[in-house]
């Protein structure tokens, strides 16, 4: 029997203020929706829970543009009329609209998926979960599908600083054309996504889409028709990621849990129940490589909070009851208050001759890669989050921290008690902290100590976090574990850099995520 995953998450109760606008389909409420079941089902008490930090300017232009960041920096609702140009060329504007918090949602979402990979990165998590985050649309100078900031991009160039080879797996109904896109020119990374294809958006991922150049053959995609079950899959899922791994090789893996490829979407067409689409989570899980967890689309939001809550159980390797607990949405899992949902009686169009055709061609062309490509040695860059430094100042005992600094990245074991981030239910007199230490059995914050004497494998280098200092002084904390020990030299190839490459995606319907 496997032993337990150690196991992190990100969340930021500000995540569901967020609000894309009257009759949009993206609801970032969802993920409110999510944390709050699986604080109700107790799943807190087996993870480290984190709240993630705003992630910076200087970080998501490792990969976008500075103009583009920019822009998304200072748009808002009361500006639009002196942007339009701009909103034009950015493609802001209808799928993706400007609403009240933008750019500090993107800052959000992008800031737990890098902090996920760098705990990874640190060998302090086997598994990082970050729903908010997989916002895969995303392009390095333009905003798409419902998304801004591909934060599934930037969490993986922060793998690649210290993994050879990184895997990405997409199992969101719409193509990852925005991670496919960045990645279409290296073998640093392969992309594998299962989609549905043909007059739906992003009007990409066609089996004949491989990557260019030395990326050749390192982008997988697998074209789905409507109405997918559970045991199809299955049968393309295992035997495609199974094959994908003995060729590749990889060192981490990112796993897109996009929740609109569930029965019932609002905007999907496949028939997955929650236990077909965990299944993809739990085989993953058990490679036993550093896996990070990130959402994706899901527009019929009840269902995603349950697919989420599910899929985290099943990493943390625990079950839950199919009974839901009473929870501060609980009226929306009526009539029947049940965590699985039953798949619908629409017609598989993904005939077994199609699949097995399919799955055989791309079979052939992982047969053309080399396998497990190397790459050249190279000093480790600087972390993608700034950390306070391991020395004996920082050490010393009879420095004193606020609870509030303290509090700034881990959640508190006693919020979990009362919900006070939820909705009308909020109780404000939980807003004021205890003038006590925090519980030492809570989780870590981010980790310390930046590695100085390691090799590394990635290229961009992230800027340090402004950290808050004028917090009040209060109790001591205990000091953070010293960092893991340096890890041997690998053999790197420093000539990573995201690509951009021009698709026509005339005729494609309204973006989708």
């Amino acid at each position: 029997m496997a032993s337990k995953k150690r196991v992190c998450y990100y969340y930021d109760a500000d995540v569901g203020n967020y609000y894309y606008g009257q009759g949009h389909p993206m609801k970032p409420h969802r993920i409110r929706m999510t944390h709050n079941l699986l604080l109700n089902y107790g799943l807190y008490r087996k993870m480290e829970i984190y709240r993630p930090h705003k992630a910076t300017m200087d970080e998501m232009t490792k990969y976008h543009s500075d103009d583009y960041i920019k822009f998304l920096r200072s748009i808002r609702p009361d500006n639009v009329g002196e942007h339009t140009k701009q909103m034009q060329r950015f493609n802001v504007g209808e799928d993706c609209p400007v609403f009240d918090g933008l750019f500090e949602f993107c800052q959000l979402s992008t800031g737990g998926s890098i902090a996920g990979a760098l705990k990874l990165n640190k060998k302090q998590a086997d598994i990082a979960i970050n729903w908010s985050g997989g916002l895969h649309h995303a392009k390095k100078s333009e905003a798409s599908g419902f998304c801004y900031v591909n934060d599934i991009v930037l969490a993986i160039l922060e793998l690649l600083k210290y993994h050879q080879r990184v895997l990405y797996i997409d199992i969101d109904i719409h193509h990852g054309d925005g991670v496919e896109e960045a990645f279409f020119t290296t073998d640093r990374v392969m992309t594998v996504s299962f989609h549905k294809y043909g007059e739906y958006f992003p009007g990409t991922g066609d089996i004949k889409d491989v990557g260019a150049g030395k990326g050749k053959y390192y982008a997988v995609n697998f074209p789905l028709r409507d109405g997918i079950d559970d045991e199809a899959y299955q049968q393309i899922f295992k035997p495609m990621i199974s094959k994908v791994v003995e060729m590749y090789q990889p060192n981490a893996i990112v796993l897109q849990c996009g929740a609109d490829s569930l029965a019932g979407d609002r905007l999907g067409c496949f028939n997955l129940s929650l236990k077909g689409h965990a299944e993809c989570v739990e085989f993953v899980k058990l490679l036993n490589l550093p896996l990070l967890l990130l959402g994706g689309g899901g527009y019929t939001i009840r269902n995603v909070a349950r697919c989420w809550t599910y899929e985290t159980a099943k990493a943390l390797g625990c079950d839950v009851a199919n009974e839901l607990p009473y929870n501060d949405y609980f009226e929306y899992f009526g009539p029947d208050f049940k965590l699985q949902i039953s798949p619908s009686n629409m017609t598989n169009q993904n005939t077994p001759d199609y699949l097995d055709k399919i799955k055989q061609r791309l079979f052939e062309n992982l047969r053309l890669i080399p396998h497990a490509p190397g790459v050249q040695m190279q000093a480790i860059p600087e972390d993608g989050i700034a950390m306070p430094s391991d020395d004996e100042e920082d050490n010393n005992p009879d420095r004193r921290v606020s609870i509030r600094a303290s509090d700034k990245r881990v959640h508190r074991e006693d919020e979990f008690s009362d919900s006070e981030d939820e909705g009308d239910r909020r109780d404000h007199q939980s807003h004021k902290r205890r003038p006590e230490a925090p519980d030492s059995g809570s989780a870590s914050p981010v980790p310390e100590g930046a590695p100085s004497k390691k090799m590394a494998l990635g290229n961009g280098v992230a800027e340090p976090v402004e950290q808050d200092v004028n917090m009040q002084e209060s109790a001591p904390v205990p000091p953070a574990p010293a960092p893991p020990a340096a890890e041997e030299p690998m053999e790197v190839d420093n000539n990573i850099v995201p690509t951009t490459t021009e698709r026509s995606d005339t005729g494609v319907q309204s973006a989708e995520t």
